[in-house]
C-alpha cells in the first residue's frame, strides 16, 4: 500500500488530498482545502502575492501534519495553475506579485512583438515553443515588465519558488511540464528558447534550471523539517501543469487519448508520444513530461457563459431548466452566438474578438438565449477538435460545469459527433498528479487507473446534423466580423 500527498494549487483554491493506492485501486483518503481569488482590476491585472499563497498552503500542511489519522506518506506531488510568472531577488525572495495567465496588461507588447517577428517569425516560434503569441504567455509579459523597469535577479514560477523555500536551496529546478506553459520553452529540445531569450535580453541563468517532474527533492530545510515531521524524509516530485495532470486523472493518459474539461473555461487535449509533433495554427503543445506532449486548445468560455445567462436573464430553477433544455431539438432557437465574453484564445487567438449574439427577434426567449450560449461553447470546442483531427473514438469528459448539466453534455456530444465518457471524478487534477507520482516511483503506469464513468453520452444523428449547420453559421458570423481567419495566420 502506498500513500501519496497531492498538492493541487488551482486558480481559485488549494486542495491537499492524500491518496491510498492498494490492490490496483486509487482512492482519496484525506482532503483539506482553502479558497482564494486572484486580484484583478479594469486595467487587466490578474495577480496574487506569493507570500499570501505560500502562507495559505503551508497552513493547510500544518493542519494535515497535525492529524492523528495521517498515514505514512510515500511521496508528495504538486499540480499548479500554470502560465504564472514571479520575479525574485538573489536570495529567492519575491520582488513582484505572481502575474497569472489571465493578466492582460501586456496586450500592447503582443502587438509590438507581432510586428517585430512578422508572419514567418510567428509561425517558426509557434512550432518551437508550442504556444501562440498571447497575453497568457511570458514573452509579452517579460517585455512589458522590462519596459516598466522591473528587472529582478531571476524570473521563476510559483511552484519552484515554493520548493526553494521549503528545501532551502536555490538550485531547485522547474519541471518541463510547468515551463512549457511559459511560451518560451523549446518544447522539443527541452531548454529555454534561445531566440526568445535573445529577443527579450535575458540569459538562461535568469530563469530556473530545468528537469523532468520525477527529479526528486529531498531533505526539507530545518524549519520545515521540524514543522512537518511526517514529511521530513519524504521525496517531493516537481510540480506539473494542472492541465497535464487533469488529462492523466481523467483517463486520457495513453497516446491519442482525448480529454475534455468544462469548468469555468474549457479545454480539449490529447497526449502525444511523438518526438516532434507538428502544430496547426491556433493549437498549443505543452509537456506532460520528457516523453509526452499535451496538444490541444483552450477557450476562455465554459461554465462562465452558463453563469452569465443565469445571472442576467429570467430563467426557472435548475431542475426545471434541465428538463426544458433536454426536451428541445438541437439549434431550436435560430440564433448564432459567439460566446467570447471573456475574450478569445483557441482557435483564432484574436485579441479584438468579443461575444456576439445574432438573430434576436421579438419572439426570442431567455431559454433560446441559454441554449444558443451553451451550443455556442460546444461549437467552439468542435472547431478546436477539427484542428486537432481527432479520431472518432469516445472522449473522456469532465469538469464541474459539464457534469452539472446532462443536457449540455448532449449538446457537446452532438457538436463533436463522438460519444462522451462522463468521468465520475471530482478532483481529476490532484488524482492525475498522484498517478504521475506513482509512475515516477515505479509503482504504476500512467494508464493503470482509469476513472469511474458515470454515463456515456452518445451523439444523436439529428443533433449532429443541426449543429453542423449551426457551426457553419457561427464560422460565417466570425468571418463577417473579423475577416478571413485563414489569412490571419500570424496569431
Amino acid at each position: 500500500m502506498k500513500h501519496i500527498l497531492a498538492i493541487d494549487v488551482g486558480s481559485s483554491s488549494v486542495r491537499l488530498i492524500v491518496y491510498r493506492c492498494a490492490e490496483g485501486a486509487l482512492a482519496a483518503h484525506i482532503m483539506l482545502s482553502a479558497p482564494y481569488a486572484f486580484r484583478s482590476d479594469s486595467a487587466g491585472a490578474s495577480e496574487i502575492e506569493a507570500a499570501f499563497l505560500q502562507t495559505l498552503i503551508e497552513g493547510l500542511l500544518d493542519a494535515l501534519c497535525a492529524r492523528s489519522d495521517l498515514p505514512p506518506i510515500d511521496a508528495v506531488c504538486m499540480a499548479t495553475f500554470v502560465g504564472n510568472l514571479l520575479g525574485v531577488d538573489a536570495e529567492g525572495r519575491a520582488l513582484t506579485p505572481i502575474y497569472t495567465y489571465a493578466d492582460t496588461r501586456c496586450a500592447a507588447q503582443v502587438a509590438q512583438l507581432r510586428t517585430a517577428l512578422g508572419a514567418d517569425g510567428l509561425r517558426e516560434s509557434h512550432q518551437r515553443v508550442g504556444c501562440m503569441l498571447h497575453t497568457a504567455y511570458h514573452a509579452p509579459k517579460l517585455l512589458w515588465l522590462s519596459q516598466q523597469g522591473v528587472r529582478p535577479a531571476q524570473w521563476t514560477d510559483f511552484a519552484t519558488y515554493l520548493y526553494r523555500a521549503w528545501f532551502g536551496r536555490a538550485d531547485v529546478p522547474c519541471s518541463y511540464s510547468v515551463a512549457s506553459w511559459s511560451g518560451i520553452l523549446d518544447g522539443v529540445r527541452l531548454a529555454w528558447d534561445a531566440e526568445w531569450l535573445a529577443r527579450l535580453g535575458l540569459q538562461a541563468e535568469q530563469l530556473p534550471p530545468l528537469a523532468d517532474y520525477c527529479a526528486v527533492q529531498r531533505g526539507l530545510a530545518a524549519e520545515y523539517a521540524a514543522r512537518w515531521q511526517p514529511l521530513r524524509a519524504v521525496p517531493f516530485f516537481l510540480a506539473v501543469g494542472d492541465g497535464a495532470a487533469a488529462n492523466i486523472g481523467s483517463g486520457a493518459a495513453a497516446h491519442g487519448e482525448v480529454a475534455l474539461t468544462i469548468g469555468t473555461t474549457a479545454a480539449l487535449r490529447v497526449i502525444s508520444a511523438e518526438g516532434s509533433p507538428s502544430l496547426p495554427h491556433g493549437i498549443w503543445r505543452y509537456r506532460v513530461d520528457a516523453r509526452h506532449h499535451l496538444i490541444g486548445g483552450a477557450t476562455s468560455e465554459g461554465g462562465n457563459i452558463f453563469h452569465w445567462v443565469r445571472q442576467n436573464f429570467q430563467l426557472p430553477d435548475s431542475e426545471s431548466l434541465e428538463q426544458m433544455l433536454s426536451a428541445r431539438a438541437a439549434d431550436a432557437h435560430a440564433l448564432t452566438f459567439l460566446p467570447m465574453l471573456a475574450g478569445e484564445r483557441a482557435p483564432h487567438w484574436n485579441p479584438s474578438a468579443l461575444g456576439t449574439l445574432h438573430g434576436v427577434r421579438l419572439s426570442t426567449t431567455a431559454l433560446d438565449v441559454l441554449q444558443a450560449a451553451l451550443e455556442g461553447v460546444a461549437l467552439r470546442l468542435a472547431a478546436i477538435a477539427r484542428l486537432l483531427n481527432l479520431p472518432e473514438t469516445p472522449i473522456w469528459a469532465g469538469g464541474g460545469a459539464l457534469r452539472a448539466s446532462r443536457a449540455w453534455s448532449q449538446m457537446v456530444a452532438d457538436a463533436l459527433a463522438v460519444p462522451l465518457r462522463l468521468v465520475a471524478e471530482d478532483e481529476p487534477t490532484a488524482r492525475g498528479a498522484a498517478i504521475m507520482a506513482l509512475a515516477a516511483l515505479g509503482e504504476a503506469a500512467l494508464t493503470d487507473f482509469p476513472p469511474a464513468v458515470e454515463a456515456v453520452i452518445t451523439p444523436r444523428p439529428e443533433g449532429v446534423r443541426a449543429l453542423r449547420a449551426a457551426a457553419e453559421r457561427q464560422a460565417a458570423l466570425y468571418q463577417a466580423l473579423y475577416g478571413d481567419v485563414n489569412k490571419n495566420s500570424t496569431g
